[in-house]
């Protein structure tokens, strides 16, 4: 990996692999109480009444609602199944599983270890194979892991400087891309809009109110995007234009992710990448490259 990219790879989780096993632990009556509220939550989240959940999990409705309700102690396997059901990432069925007593069962795995070694190439085949134009390698937190060397060509002249290493606080800081970005209030609202999206499907994440209550914090951010706007209409491809003096960049992005990834880190990997939208745009990236 060229220096470039290696200056946005962070140091990690200090995380290592655990070794999954199927013992059950005692349960009690906490336990018991948080698994059942964290159910709900879920549920609730994905808009199931407690007979579409056990219809589609194939449980017993009686059971499921005991179980809700901290008066029953759901099996593994009654966890999984529910987990299935309600699509739930790998670290909320991790936590889901804890919650009732189990040990987790999908590792979280640095992307730097061997054990990843294939898939980080993968990512870095993607990200270089995008030059001239910019890719990054985000968390779930949208927190930038890795970048080509374009990405910082790009920043670099729009700045002068690098900036936050989180997407989201880069087009919220005023002091940060936010300052260049001509359409800011689509571009920040359609981001705040999938910020909201994820936290109402993922409602046990409490890091992820956090970012977003950082963010709306930051100065001429509209009280209205305090709340999320159920049934919004999003438009059909968002362009994000930079300007710097009397030039003018318009990229248009998309999204890469890892399918059926068995650990917490890949299953939460997504790879942006940026493709010009006009003839000016891609003439400029090109030159930067050659310059």
């Amino acid at each position: 990996m060229t220096s470039e990219v290696m200056a946005f790879a962070q140091t990690g989780h200090n995380l290592r692999s655990v070794t999954v096993t199927d013992l059950r632990s005692t349960s009690t009556p906490t336990t018991v109480a948080r698994v059942g509220l964290l159910l709900r939550e879920w549920r609730s989240a994905r808009r199931m009444s407690q007979l579409d959940l056990s219809l589609e999990a194939g449980v017993s409705a009686r059971h499921l609602s005991r179980v809700e309700c901290g008066k029953a102690q759901p099996s593994r396997e009654m966890v999984t199944r529910l987990a299935d059901t309600l699509q739930m990432p790998l670290r909320e069925r991790n936590a889901l599983l804890s919650a009732a007593g189990y040990a987790p069962e999908y590792p979280e795995t640095p992307l730097a270890t061997p054990e990843l070694a294939r898939a980080q190439q993968a990512i870095e085949f993607i990200i270089e194979h995008q030059e001239p134009y910019p890719a990054f390698v985000l968390n779930r937190r949208w927190d930038v892991l890795m970048a080509n060397r374009a990405a910082v060509r790009v920043t670099t002249f729009l700045l002068g400087r690098m900036g936050h290493s989180n997407m989201l606080r880069q087009f919220f800081d005023p002091n940060d891309l936010r300052s260049v970005v001509v359409n800011w209030n689509e571009v920040a609202g359609d981001l705040i809009r999938h910020l909201h999206d994820e936290i109402a499907a993922a409602p046990s994440d409490a890091k992820a109110r956090a970012l977003r209550d950082e963010i709306l914090s930051y100065p001429g951010v509209p009280t209205r995007w305090h709340t999320r706007e159920v049934g919004t209409q999003p438009p059909p491809l968002l362009t994000v234009e930079m300007r710097k003096g009397e030039r003018a960049l318009r990229f248009f992005s998309t999204i890469t992710t890892f399918g059926t990834a068995h650990d917490v880190t890949l299953d939460e990997i997504r790879i942006e990448c940026t493709f010009p939208a006009d003839a000016e745009t891609a003439a400029f990236c090109k030159g930067l490259a050659d310059g």
